[in-house]
């Protein structure tokens, strides 16, 4: 059986809990999604995109 969910809306629902549960500074949420955003165009981003790769293919099952 597969599900398939959006992955804005997993992040979404996931950042919605943690920032209910955990309760970080608000400081700390836009840094991390600023720098995320910032990050981007780096020379960083092929290694962002390499391990989101990996990630979406151990979550999906198809890391053969």
């Amino acid at each position: 059986m597969s599900v398939e969910i959006p992955l804005v809306a997993l992040l979404a629902v996931f950042g919605y809990f943690g920032i209910k549960l955990f309760r970080p500074p608000t400081w700390l949420v836009v840094t991390l999604l600023l720098g995320g955003f910032l990050l981007a165009d780096t020379f960083i981003a092929p290694v962002i995109e390499g391990g989101a790769e990996t990630g979406t293919q151990i979550v999906n099952g198809t890391n053969d």
